[in-house]
C-alpha cells in the first residue's frame, strides 16, 4: 500500500463486505474460506472497490457462525490458517485493496478458555469477574437477575448448576464480557495489536454499542425488547461508558502507520446519539442503519440523508443498503423486476451521497433474498425471534459461473446453504458478458466515482423537484460538478436539472434540450 497520513482514504472509500462462508470456497467442502477470498481478489479490484471487510474467521464452535469467538488470535480450520490470513492481506495490498476484519468485543464463545474456567470457578472468583455473573431473584434465586431479553429471543440470562446466572445479550453460547474488568480491556488491546501487526487496515467493531451496561443492571420494564433496538433507550446498549473504550482504541489505531481505522456497528436511538461514535477522538466510521431501514420513498430518503449529514458533523457519513444481518434490498424493495429496478436506482443514489459506501457481496449482481430455504438448512440462532427473523436467506453463497449450482462457488457438489437453480442468469460470468447487467452498472458507477472529483467526500446541494423525486448536486471548490436525480414514484417524472449530459442511469432516461431530465419510474440518473 502506498499512502500518506494525509490521504484520509476512509472518508470516501467504497468497502465490500465479504461474508467468508459464502464468498468463495477453495478446498471443495462447500464452505467459503480465506484461500477462496484470496483467489477472487482480482474480481474485487476489477469491480473498483477500495477495501474489503471480512466477517469473523477466528476459531469458533459456530453457534453464531463465527460471532462466537473461542480464540481471537487464530484462524478456524474451517477457513484456513494464519498463513492464509497473512497471504490474503499481502495479496490484497498488492492489488491496492485494504483489509478490514471483524472484532467481537461484547461477548466471547462459551468455549473460550476464559468462560470454560469461569464455568467451573466459584461465585465471586476472578474467573467469573471477566463476565457478568449474578445471583437470581425470587425464592432460591430461581428467577433471572432482571428482565433483559436476548436479541435472539428469550431471556438474556442462563443459569449454571451452582445457581448463578450469566448474561448473554445474544445466544446462550455467547456470554457477555465485563468491560469494567481491567483484564478484559488489556486482553482486547493485545488482540487488536496482534492483527494490526499482521497488517490489517482496520476493524469493524461488532456490537460497538454494547460493551458497557447501566450501573446496577436495572430492568427495562417492557417485553419485546428486540423490537426496540435502534429506536429506544435500553440499559444494556449505547451507554456513555462505551465511548471511553473507543477513545482508547482510536489512540491505538493512530499509533500505527497507514491510517488504520475503526468502524462501529452501533445501534442508537437517533442519529445524534450515533454520531457520538465518530467524534474526532473516537472511531472513524459508524454504520448508518437509519438509511438502510428507509423505505423506497423520495421524501423519507431525503429526510434520513439530511439527518445523517447533520449528525455526522465533520465525520464522514456511511451508506449501506444490505448486509449479512438483513433481508437483501432487492427483496425489501418489492422483489422481482420491481425490486431489482429499485435496487439499481438505490445503488446509484447511495454511491452519489457524500461519504463512504458499503457493498454487501452479491448486491452488485442484483441477488434477491432466498425465501424458500428448506427447514433443515435454517441454522441461524436469530430464527428464534420468529418465522421471518432468520438471516440465512441473505447468506446463500454467491454464484460465479456455469448453468447449475454450485455455480463455480466450489469444486464440490454442494454448498452449506443451497443455491437457487434460477441464479444462472445472475452469475458473475453471465453478468460480465451483459453490458446492461447490474454488475456492469456497479462497475460503471465505481469507475465514475473514482474519476469524478465531485463524488465521494464533501457536501451536497438539494434542488427543488416534483413530489416523488429528489435531486442534488455534488461539487468542488474547483468547479467540478455532478448531479444525481431519483424518481421513486410509479410514473415518469420530469426533473429540471440544467443537465448537459447523462453520465449514467439505472434504467434508460431522456434528456430534453433545455436540460430537463425525464426519469422513468424507479430510476436514478447521474448527470453533468
Amino acid at each position: 500500500m502506498t499512502d500518506s497520513p494525509a490521504t484520509a482514504w476512509w472518508r470516501d472509500a467504497v468497502i465490500y463486505q465479504v461474508y467468508v462462508r459464502s464468498f468463495a470456497d477453495a478446498n471443495g467442502d462447500g464452505i467459503g474460506d480465506l484461500a477462496g477470498i484470496r483467489s477472487r481478489l482480482p474480481y474485487l479490484a476489477d469491480l473498483g472497490v477500495d477495501a474489503l471487510w471480512v466477517t469473523p474467521f477466528y476459531v469458533s464452535p459456530m453457534a453464531d457462525f463465527g460471532y462466537d469467538v473461542a480464540d481471537y488470535r487464530d484462524v478456524d480450520p474451517l477457513f484456513g490458517t494464519l498463513d492464509d490470513a497473512r497471504a490474503l492481506i499481502d495479496d490484497a495490498h498488492a492489488l491496492d485493496l485494504r483489509v478490514i476484519v471483524d472484532v467481537v468485543p461484547n461477548h466471547t464463545s462459551d468455549r473460550h478458555a476464559w468462560f470454560e474456567a469461569a464455568r467451573t470457578a466459584a461465585p465471586g472468583s476472578p474467573e467469573r469477574e471477566r463476565y457478568l455473573f449474578r445471583d437470581g431473584r425470587g425464592e432460591d434465586g430461581a428467577e433471572p437477575p432482571n428482565d433483559w431479553e436476548s436479541v435472539f429471543g428469550g431471556p438474556a440470562w442462563t443459569r449454571l448448576p451452582d445457581g448463578q446466572w450469566y448474561l448473554h445479550l445474544f445466544a446462550p453460547e455467547q456470554p457477555d464480557l465485563n468491560w469494567e474488568n481491567p483484564g478484559v480491556r488489556a486482553e482486547f488491546e493485545g488482540i487488536l495489536r496482534f492483527w494490526l501487526d499482521l497488517g490489517v487496515d482496520g476493524f469493524r467493531i461488532d456490537v460497538a454499542h454494547g460493551m458497557v451496561k447501566a450501573a446496577g443492571l436495572p430492568d427495562v420494564g417492557r417485553t419485546g425488547q428486540s423490537r426496540m433496538l435502534g429506536t429506544d433507550v435500553l440499559p444494556y446498549f449505547d451507554q456513555d461508558g462505551v465511548h471511553e473504550i473507543h477513545r482508547a482504541w482510536r489512540k491505538l489505531l493512530d499509533s500505527y502507520p497507514g491510517e488504520r481505522i475503526g468502524v462501529a456497528e452501533a445501534w442508537a436511538p437517533d442519529t445524534a446519539r450515533l454520531a457520538r461514535y465518530t467524534r474526532p477522538d473516537e472511531l472513524h466510521q459508524a454504520f448508518n442503519f437509519h438509511y438502510l431501514g428507509s423505505p423506497w420513498d423520495a421524501a423519507k430518503l431525503r429526510d434520513v440523508v439530511d439527518a445523517t449529514l447533520h449528525a455526522a458533523g465533520t465525520a464522514p457519513a456511511t451508506w449501506v443498503l444490505s448486509n449479512h444481518d438483513v433481508k437483501r434490498h432487492v427483496t425489501r424493495f418489492g422483489g422481482g423486476e420491481t425490486g431489482l429496478r429499485r435496487a439499481r436506482a438505490a445503488a446509484l443514489l447511495t454511491l452519489a451521497l457524500p461519504g463512504s459506501a458499503y457493498v454487501y457481496q452479491g448486491e452488485e449482481l442484483g441477488l434477491p433474498e432466498v425465501l424458500d430455504l428448506p427447514a433443515e438448512f435454517r441454522k441461524d440462532p436469530q430464527a428464534g425471534r420468529g418465522e421471518d427473523a432468520g438471516r440465512d436467506g441473505c447468506r446463500v453463497p454467491i454464484p460465479w459461473s456455469g448453468d447449475e449450482p454450485p455455480f463455480g462457488f466450489t469444486s464440490g457438489s454442494s454448498t452449506w446453504l443451497p443455491m437457487p437453480a434460477d441464479w444462472r442468469a445472475l452469475t458473475v460470468a453471465a453478468e460480465d458478458a451483459d453490458p446492461d447487467s447490474t454488475l456492469a452498472l456497479y462497475k460503471a458507477a465505481l469507475r465514475i466515482r473514482h474519476t469524478e472529483p465531485a463524488l465521494g467526500d464533501g457536501s451536497l446541494t438539494w434542488l427543488d423537484t416534483p413530489d416523488g423525486t429528489l435531486a442534488f448536486v455534488r461539487g468542488t471548490e474547483q468547479g467540478d460538478a455532478l448531479g444525481c436525480a431519483v424518481n421513486t414514484g410509479g410514473e415518469p417524472a420530469r426533473v429540471p436539472a440544467a443537465a448537459r449530459e447523462i453520465l449514467l442511469s439505472s434504467t434508460p432516461a431522456d434528456l430534453e434540450p433545455d436540460g430537463t431530465l425525464v426519469l422513468p419510474p424507479d430510476t436514478t440518473v447521474w448527470w453533468r
